[in-house]
């Protein structure tokens, strides 16, 4: 019996040109479980809710609520809810599905022979890096219309003194180091959760194992968590730091 521990997911098959990935099915296996899941609840809305339409709504309260309590502004707080919540509610059943009992244990006759068909869909960088820049693009975007494009490329390129030259570049440098920082938080903690868990099964296939899954369940939350509300501090600075900035540029 060997221990296989592989970085890239394993290709299931191509359409055309493109590569069919465990890792990227798995993903569109949650999302189409989860599109279907809130379309039916919407769909069934109660006056007296049921047990899951409450769990459905207090989820949803609960995220409004603590998004609201970042946000000083409502109408920003409505804005910017939608896109943090569903990151969270993504990255967390994500990495929920990787505790399905079975799973490891169905195969699939790809074109790399036989691979497992489902893997840990944060546990692929490519997909965690699509979900950073996402993030960074959305953020870059407010900050050009709180600034406007002078503006925002003045953040960066400001010649009035080579200190506040040098002070710009290492803006733009701390902007680059968002997508590394903020993709390898989340993508680091889940692989070597996934291979931690992984090692200890092999090595101590019965109680050993429990307390390191344990700490991977509680990983898998905490990251989930964490990602999206980085997010949340991203958009919130870029639609209101900078808009300060301009402003004290413009006294200047």
């Amino acid at each position: 019996m060997e221990l296989s521990i592989k970085l890239a997911p394993e290709i299931l098959f191509h359409i055309g040109n493109f590569p069919v990935t465990n890792a990227f099915f798995w993903s569109l296996f949650i999302s189409l479980f989860l599109i279907i899941f809130f379309v039916f609840i919407s769909s069934r809305l109660k006056t007296v809710p049921g047990a899951v339409q409450s769990v459905v709504e207090l989820l949803f309260e609960g995220g409004y609520s603590f998004v609201r309590s970042i946000i000083t502004s409502e109408k920003k707080a409505k804005r910017i809810f939608p896109l943090v919540f569903t990151m969270f509610i993504f990255i967390f059943a994500c990495n929920m599905a990787t505790y399905i009992p079975g799973q490891s244990a169905v195969s699939f006759n790809g074109e790399e022979g036989s691979v497992a068909l489902f893997r840990a869909v944060m546990a692929d960088y490519g997909m965690v890096l699509v979900l950073t820049l996402t993030t960074c693009i959305i953020t870059q975007i407010v900050a050009i219309i709180v600034c406007g494009p002078f503006g925002y490329l003045g953040r960066f390129f400001n010649f009035k003194g080579p200190m506040k030259f040098f002070l710009g570049i290492m803006d733009l440098i701390g902007e680059l180091a968002k997508i590394i920082s903020l993709s390898f938080r989340l993508f680091g903690n889940i692989f070597a959760g996934e291979v931690l868990g992984s090692v200890m099964l092999f090595l101590f296939p019965f109680f050993t194992p429990l307390p390191f899954m344990f700490l991977g369940l509680l990983t898998a939350v905490v990251q989930a968590f964490v990602f999206s509300m980085l997010t949340l501090i991203f958009i919130n600075m870029a639609s209101e730091l900078e808009g300060s900035e301009v402003v004290e540029a413009e006294k200047n």
